[in-house]
């Protein structure tokens, strides 16, 4: 019984998280800022002065950054598993704007570890990742219930 929840938990992050991932890029990219979370996750990851290669940073980073749209996606499943939420689209929109909310507070905390490095107007990043976590939660719901 375990194993197929951790496979629906583990299937539904990954696509949330990659889905989430292109939105930002593709904001990234529209509008030329660096608004990409693993290459952040990859500075900070530097910043806290881990001895690897620039490779092996980003690797960490890819994989920081899915493991926790996996613990995202853990949390949604016990709020859906004790009906503390409904499972319905939007309460998946509302989990993934929280999860933005959640994720910005954290943002902010790193970049005040890393003494706002790098330079990126700050405001518009939040909005995005904001924007991307809310698809995080939809897309995460919409598999889940695949799954």
């Amino acid at each position: 019984m375990f194993f197929p929840i951790f496979l629906k938990i583990l299937l539904s992050s990954i696509v949330a998280t990659a889905a989430m991932t292109g939105v930002s890029y593709i904001i990234s990219e529209s509008f030329k800022k660096l608004f990409k979370e693993p290459v952040l996750l990859s500075y900070f990851l530097h910043r806290l002065k881990i001895r690897a290669s620039a490779k092996t940073l980003t690797i960490l980073a890819w994989l920081l950054h899915f493991l926790i749209g996996f613990l995202f996606v853990t949390i949604y499943h016990f709020i859906w598993s004790f009906d503390l939420f409904s499972f319905k689209w939007y309460n998946g929109l509302l989990l993934g704007a929280f999860s933005g909310i959640v994720g910005i507070i954290h943002w902010f905390g790193i970049f005040l570890y890393t003494n706002h490095q790098p330079k990126i107007p700050f405001t518009a990043y939040y909005i995005q990742l904001f924007l991307a976590h809310v698809i995080f939660g939809i897309v995460a719901f919409w598999t889940y219930g695949l799954f």
